[in-house]
């Protein structure tokens, strides 16, 4: 099957082809590597409290600043 004709609902109910899917991420992956290694950080602290809260694991980490 062609990409052009693959399509997929978002969360918001917005439908997008896989082509055009991929060509997102990849715009949002070129723009996350210019972040600074400091924002790189908290975004990463942001993830390990989530997965914290999410999961309930006690045995997880959460680095602190």
């Amino acid at each position: 099957m062609e990409d052009e004709k693959i399509r997929i609902v978002t969360r918001d109910n917005k439908v997008v082809t896989l082509k055009n899917l991929f060509e997102e991420k990849e715009r949002l992956r070129k723009k996350q590597s210019n972040l600074s290694f400091e924002k790189k950080i908290r975004a990463l602290i942001v993830l390990q409290r989530i997965a914290h809260s999410w999961g309930e694991e006690k045995d997880l980490m959460v680095w602190k600043l």
